[in-house]
């Protein structure tokens, strides 16, 4: 494929462009530094001039306590930027994939949730991806995948496992809630599938995550083993008892059921438990 990926210096973006070059694709890796989503002109140039067959646009503002205090900011990275995205790719022919995430829930479901149950986000972050995902229908429509991840880990960026990893090397007893549960993503398992819904153009709304429930507590603890250090350092304890408490507030469950993978045939991401373990093998070799 010839593919443009948005955010190409981001977490995902990053093993997404690696990928998809190691597929043989034609690939377009579009950081900030050489696409500005916010920009409509710019956008419009981008993907008129090089006509990919797809856009992958994984470029977001994804600070979530940053997010709360500057809405406008939030607003027009998440949402605005991808009007420009969904529509350059309408306008160009070039099948879309979007990335959204797990806070476009209010997280009080006591069950997973599945792509059908509606959005009822509390944070600024969460209602300006859930903006994205509406532009994206809007200008887009079966021309286009969104795909919901949560918790997401690899090996570029920064992320929760390379803070755990730090805070094993240094010594530390972190302590984690034991109350917020949700499924982590890790990036290596969730590119192929990005690039498939791309190659396939197969449209719709899905949930990516890697299989099985835990909360950052349980995480952190795996993680700590994983790395060799003792698990029982990290200390359990509850959201209200966070200080400073997070200026965001953060859905208590985040665990998204990948009822369309499921239903469609299509394979799911392994469980988490053997794909953290690797994980932190390639980021601590010597362990």
């Amino acid at each position: 494929m010839r593919i443009l990926v948005t955010g190409a210096g981001g977490q995902v973006g990053r093993e997404l462009v690696e990928y998809c070059e190691r597929a043989g694709d034609e690939v377009f890796a579009c950081d900030h530094a050489a696409l500005d989503v916010t920009d409509r002109d710019a956008v419009l140039q981008a993907i008129g001039s090089l006509q990919p067959e797809a856009v992958v646009h994984a470029a977001a503002w994804t600070a979530v306590d940053a997010c709360e205090s500057d809405p406008d900011r939030a607003f027009v990275t998440n949402a605005l930027a991808t009007r420009h995205v969904a529509e350059a790719a309408h306008r160009f022919g070039a099948y879309l994939v979007h990335l959204s995430t797990d806070y476009v829930f209010d997280g009080t479901k006591p069950e997973p949730y599945v792509e059908w149950d509606e959005p009822n986000p509390r944070s600024v972050y969460g209602r300006s991806k859930l903006g994205s995902e509406r532009e994206v229908v809007y200008h887009a429509g079966d021309g286009a995948t969104i795909v919901r991840i949560s918790w997401v880990c690899g090996r570029y960026g920064n992320n929760m496992v390379k803070t755990l990893l730090r805070l094993a090397d240094a010594g530390a007893e972190p302590k984690f809630v034991t109350d917020q549960v949700g499924c982590p993503t890790i990036v290596e398992d969730l590119v192929p599938m990005v690039r498939r819904f791309a190659a396939e153009r197969r449209p719709g709304l899905f949930h990516v995550t890697n299989q099985g429930a835990v909360s950052w507590y349980e995480l952190a603890r795996a993680t700590f083993a994983a790395a060799g250090a003792d698990p029982d350092r990290v200390a359990p304890i509850t959201t209200a008892e966070l200080d400073p408490p997070r200026p965001a507030p953060r859905p208590a469950n985040s665990v998204l059921d990948n009822a369309a993978l499921r239903g469609s045939g299509l394979p799911l991401l392994p469980d988490h438990r053997e794909s953290l373990e690797r994980l932190v093998r390639v980021l601590s070799p010597r362990r």
